[in-house]
């Protein structure tokens, strides 16, 4: 990746992905401001933002915002020349009211815009998920052209969240002549930085504790956290970029298979890590004890499969294998003492 100057904003930096776009961006010789719901957790993020390969150098600073507060984004905007908005709630569990993912989701992306479009600046790239395209009346392999119906039986809250913000935002961009690039990530695993293993690591970090005495049969596509960075960083630069979605995954792979690359890669664990597949038809008895079933529970065996073609074409993108990614998330959490 070719040198790059400016200053960059990354909100929701210290998220497990929000800190590898900082750390690539520092690579590419950005200047990176993040934004932080409080500067208590600022050291303790930028120790692990610097921890990644050639992170090591560069400037990095930040600003306390919240997003259901206008406070301080202008001051986390000013002189930035592109914002890249992480930051949005992502469950362990399903919430008692949905709101409490709608909302913040959607507000804090028009505000986060709000606040880039009133600064002059030109272009945002916003975080979503193929949680906004594989759940509506498309058919896999689904492509950008795919949206998740919000009212249909598949739409969880998370999903709804999602799909509401982005839908929200491109509204948003049209409206205000905003360059507005969105990246619809897969589950992303890979490894971490620092010691917060983040909800989809947290999979892979209770297969190796042995919490799961059985495994649903749920498919997902998969993409490793600095594939999923590095097409962040690539939308900002791409000019053909501006004013579409990517799908930023690869491979659908089921907990079996994802237990299967462990299994091999990864002996000394392979007798904490289950054997069998939970049954469809037993997974609503199993969400009594298990809660997070909730969330994928209508979705058990459905075909989730995902094209990554535009993002290769007009990005550039060039995605490592899937078992690259689960070997690096475990790979990451024994060294951190996390399993």
């Amino acid at each position: 990746m070719q040198k790059q100057t400016g200053l960059i904003v990354v909100t929701g930096i210290g998220g497990f992905l929000g800190r590898h776009i900082a750390a690539q961006l520092l690579r590419a010789g950005y200047e990176v401001r993040g934004t932080l719901r409080s500067l208590k957790r600022a050291s303790v993020v930028e120790v692990a933002i610097r921890s990644a390969e050639g992170a090591a150098a560069g400037k990095l600073s930040f600003v306390e915002t919240d997003l259901l507060s206008d406070k301080g984004w202008d001051t986390a905007f000013s002189g930035a020349a592109g914002v890249i908005h992480t930051a949005s709630p992502f469950p362990s569990s399903l919430p008692k009211d949905e709101n409490e993912l709608i909302r913040p989701a959607c507000e804090g992306t028009l505000r986060v815009l709000r606040a880039a479009k009133n600064i002059g600046i030109r272009r945002v790239v916003l975080t979503s998920s193929v949680a906004a395209i594989a759940y509506g009346s498309g058919r896999a392999p689904f492509t950008e052209s795919d949206w998740t119906d919000v009212e249909g039986p598949l739409a969880t809250p998370y999903y709804k969240s999602k799909t509401l913000a982005e839908r929200a935002a491109w509204d948003f961009a049209r409206e205000n002549d905003l360059e507005l690039v969105v990246i619809n990530p897969g589950m992303i695993l890979g490894p971490i930085l620092g010691k917060d293993s983040g909800t989809s690591v947290g999979i892979v970090k209770n297969l190796l504790k042995g919490r799961y005495p059985v495994m649903p049969d749920f498919r997902i596509s998969v993409a490793d956290v600095r594939d999923v960075a590095e097409a962040h960083v690539l939308a900002l630069a791409v000019p053909e970029a501006a004013g579409e979605r990517f799908i930023a995954g690869g491979e659908v792979l089921s907990m079996k298979d994802i237990a299967g690359v462990l299994r091999r890669d990864f002996p000394a664990y392979a007798r904490r890590l289950p054997k069998f597949v939970l049954p469809t038809w037993l997974a609503g008895f199993a969400v009594r004890f298990d809660p997070g079933l909730k969330l994928i529970i209508r979705e058990l065996g459905r075909d989730a499969r995902v094209s990554n073609k535009k993002a290769r074409r007009v990005l550039g993108w060039k995605p490592r294998p899937e078992a690259e990614a689960i070997r690096a998330s475990a790979e990451s959490l024994i060294a951190a003492g996390l399993v």
